[in-house]
C-alpha cells in the first residue's frame, strides 16, 4: 500500500516550515532591531550635520519583508537541491559497484540473459528502484525478448533520456523559486517607487527623507533579490550538470559492462 504522504513531500514542507520559522525568528531578534538602531543614529548624524554620509548598513539593506521572503525561498531552493543532490550522489555510488559479474572475453546470448537478470531481481525492492539496476534489467530483458543487440542498446538510451527527463521534472520546483525571489525583489521595487512618489510633494517643499526612503526599499529589494537568484542559480546549474553526467556514465556503463558482451547466435556461429 502506498503511502499517503510521500517522503519528499514531507521533507518540503517541513523544511518550508523550518526555513520561514528560522529566517522570521532572525528577522525580528536580530537584523530589524539592529538596522531600526543604525536609522536612528543616521538620523541624529543628519540633524547635527546634514551633509554627513552614513555608510550603508547590512541591516539595513535586509530589513524589509521583500528581502525576508526571499532569503525564505532562497534557503528552501538550497535544501531542496541539497535533497537532489544527495540522491545523485547515492546513484553515483552505485557505479563503483558490478551487478552484471561478467568477465572479459565471456560472452552472453539471448538465452543467457535470464540468468543475469535473477541476479538484479534478487536485490532489494529499494536498490532495484535505483537507475543503474533498472537500466540493466531493461537491457537484460529486451535482448532475452528479442534477440536483437540493437533493440536493447536502444532500450537502454530511452531508459537514460526517460530518467533525464525525469530528474529535470523534479527541478520545478526550484525553477519556480529562482522565477519567484526576482519576483518579490522587483514587488519590493514597485512598492518602493510608489512611496516615493507619494513623498514628492514634500520633496518639492526641500523635505527628501521620504523619497530617499522609497528609493532606498527599492534599491535595496533589488540587490539582496537579485544576489539571491544568481546563488541559487549557480547551485541549480551545477546539480543539473551531476544529475547530466550520471546518466552519461550509467549508459556508459552499461555499454561497456554489459552490451558489448552481446552476442546472437547467427554472430557465434
Amino acid at each position: 500500500m502506498k503511502k499517503l504522504f510521500p517522503f519528499e513531500f514531507l521533507y518540503m514542507t517541513m523544511t518550508l516550515l523550518l526555513t520561514v520559522v528560522v529566517v522570521q525568528s532572525v528577522y525580528m531578534t536580530v537584523i530589524r532591531p539592529r538596522a531600526e538602531a543604525v536609522l536612528a543614529a543616521q538620523e541624529e548624524h543628519f540633524k547635527q550635520d546634514p551633509m554627513h554620509t552614513p555608510p550603508r548598513s547590512v541591516y539595513v539593506i535586509l530589513r524589509d519583508y521583500e528581502q525576508e521572503t526571499a532569503f525564505i525561498l532562497a534557503i528552501w531552493s538550497v535544501f531542496i537541491l541539497a535533497y537532489r543532490g544527495v540522491a545523485v550522489a547515492r546513484e553515483r555510488s552505485l557505479l563503483e559497484q558490478d551487478f552484471v559479474g561478467i568477465r572479459d572475453g565471456q560472452v552472453l546470448f539471448p538465452e543467457d540473459s535470464r540468468e543475469f537478470t535473477r541476479r538484479i531481481e534478487a536485490l532489494p525492492a529499494e536498490r532495484q528502484a535505483h537507475l543503474l539496476p533498472r537500466t540493466i534489467n531493461v537491457a537484460l530483458n529486451r535482448f532475452g525478448a528479442t534477440g536483437s543487440i540493437q533493440d536493447a542498446a536502444t532500450a537502454v538510451r530511452d531508459e537514460c533520456e526517460f530518467e533525464a527527463s525525469k530528474l529535470d521534472a523534479e527541478l520545478s520546483m526550484v525553477r519556480f523559486t529562482v522565477w519567484a525571489i526576482p519576483a518579490v525583489g522587483f514587488v519590493g521595487t514597485v512598492r518602493g517607487i510608489g512611496a516615493a512618489l507619494q513623498e514628492a510633494q514634500r520633496a518639492a517643499a526641500g523635505d527628501v527623507t521620504g523619497v530617499t526612503h522609497g528609493l532606498g526599499v527599492t534599491f535595496n529589494a533589488t540587490l539582496t533579490a537579485l544576489i539571491l537568484c544568481i546563488t541559487v542559480m549557480f547551485f541549480l546549474h551545477q546539480l543539473q550538470m551531476a544529475q547530466d553526467r550520471l546518466v552519461l556514465d550509467t549508459k556508459r556503463y552499461v555499454d561497456t559492462r554489459l552490451i558489448r558482451h552481446f552476442r546472437t547466435q547467427r554472430l557465434a556461429a
